[in-house]
């Protein structure tokens, strides 16, 4: 019933999108912005090159030569007033994607002040540092297709009161449910494992201290975390167990908790669901408009133990961003060294009456034994550089190789107003995982270069070549070209 909900009120808001009176943009007349694009990789090798495929919001395809026609109208939201509304529909006909037609946001939104409400499927991160330079948060990549939610709360920060700006929070609440049901079931190898009908619940809150208007030095700290629960368990093509979903599952989502008798033993010695979460802190220095340093620290974990401070913090993603002052040439870079191999250690042990000690290691990170893994039609919802199911020549949605760690640059400028490019280089080895290690350590380097040409005389076109390759036994040898033609404007402006 409260899927039926959920896809009821997604539609209601695609319907707001079109027939509701224009809103509130006044400087674009109240306008409703259209996207449009054309675009495809043309590659040899294992897959389409790496940077070309993760970190696109699951619209791209590891299939190599894929192409697509994309269409978008949007009505952004005015957040210079007190009452604001947006809405969008993007969707895209795509040849050698993992859909034919994709409908790739569809969602309607409100605020008032600082509180928003958005229903929908709408292109969302995770609180922490992500950007077009960046391998991607821990948590919320911008490397899945979006999942269907509700979602409330203060989406941006929000000074508290008599601070005068010196402290500012921001927090959500979701529930929502994945779409990936036809895709799993056509892809998946035969005898394989793999839940549907999966609902998803995600929280965070953040808080931020500074005040860069009076003193550039600013702090974050925030917690995010998300839970998949319900859904329909099968196995070897045979359904298993219905995963119960009734409204003490849904508060046992929002509070993890023990699971009931009708739940898995595993669940019910730990917690009810697939629960995992990270916490994000970041400091930056922002002594002009033009110019800015932060470092970051986004720290993941998957249950109790590493979510607290029973076990050494040595895993996480760390990194630093610089926004350089009036350079045209290398206008941004960003750094990052990413860490997961420790898990808690490789010992697990739940109490029993015989032995009432516990050992909580083997995290196993994006896996679990009951769901998918922290995916959403095949890719990764997390960092990609943990690579993603869809890569699994098996076809199993599992995470095989969730022990590694990496570097990760991205470089970007504009060498004149028409012209933009961007850089982004990997490397990255991996061990496998706990429960089945690679006999040798697997490698994986990951090179992107993207040149963007605004012309003059055509305003609101914009052309893209993009030039990728990967190497190494991690994903073998790849290597290809893309091309995108968009336009962007606005409708009676």
């Amino acid at each position: 019933m409260i899927q039926r909900l959920l896809f009821r009120l997604c539609a209601l808001c695609a319907l707001l999108s079109i027939t509701s009176p224009l809103g509130a943009r006044a400087e674009w007349n109240d306008s409703i912005r259209y996207h449009g694009e054309i675009g495809a990789t043309f590659s040899a090798g294992q897959h389409t090159p790496f940077w070309m495929a993760n970190n696109k919001y699951g619209f791209s395809s590891i299939t190599r030569n894929n192409a697509w026609l994309r269409l978008g109208a949007f009505h952004d939201m005015d957040t210079t007033r007190r009452f604001t509304w947006g809405a969008g529909a993007d969707l895209a006909v795509a040849a050698r994607f993992t859909s034919v037609f994709v409908v790739q946001q569809l969602y309607g939104e409100v605020k008032y002040r600082c509180l928003n409400l958005m229903i929908g499927a709408k292109e969302l991160n995770g609180f922490m540092e992500n950007n077009d330079l960046g391998s991607g948060n821990l948590l919320f990549s911008g490397n899945a297709r979006p999942i269907p939610q509700v979602r409330a709360g203060i989406f941006d920060y929000a000074d508290f009161w008599g601070t005068k700006g010196w402290f500012a929070v921001k927090g959500y609440l979701a529930f929502g449910m994945t779409t990936d049901n036809r895709w799993i079931k056509s892809w998946v190898a035969a005898d394989a494992a793999y839940t549907l009908n999966t609902l998803y619940h995600s929280k965070g809150i953040a808080f931020r201290v500074g005040n860069t208007r009076v003193f550039p030095l600013s702090f974050e700290v925030g917690m995010e975390m998300a839970t998949q629960f319900g859904g329909d368990y099968y196995d070897d093509g045979r359904l298993v167990r219905k995963m119960p979903r009734g409204w003490k599952n849904w508060v046992k989502a929002v509070i993890p908790m023990k699971g009931g008798g009708d739940t898995p033993t595993s669940d019910q010695l730990n917690v009810e669901g697939n629960m995992l979460g990270t916490w994000n802190f970041a400091l930056a220095w922002n002594p002009a408009a033009d110019w800015s340093v932060k470092l970051y620290y986004e720290h993941f974990f998957e249950d109790h133990s590493m979510m607290t401070f029973d076990y050494p913090w040595k895993d996480g993603l760390y990194g630093v961003k610089a926004q350089l002052p009036k350079n045209r040439w290398v206008s941004e870079v960003v750094y990052e060294f990413l860490y997961t191999k420790d898990q808690a250690g490789p010992v697990y042990w739940d109490h029993t009456d015989k032995i009432p000690e516990q050992v909580s290691g083997v995290d196993n990170y994006y896996n679990n034994y009951n769901y998918n893994g922290w995916e959403h039609w095949g890719m990764g919802i997390g960092n990609p550089l943990v690579i993603s199911p869809i890569y699994n020549p098996s076809h199993t949605l599992g995470f095989n190789c969730n022990r590694v760690w990496g570097h990760h640059l991205g470089i970007k400028g504009e060498p004149s107003s028409r012209i933009g490019y961007r850089l982004l280089a990997s490397y990255s080895k991996g061990w496998g995982n706990y429960g089945a290690p690679f006999a040798d350590a697997k490698s994986n380097f990951n090179l992107l270069g993207e040149v963007c040409w605004r012309p003059e005389k055509l305003k609101g076109w914009e052309g893209t070549l993009g030039l990728g390759m990967d190497a190494g036994s991690m994903l073998g040898n790849s290597y290809g070209i893309s091309l995108k033609i968009a336009k962007t404007g606005w409708f009676l402006k």
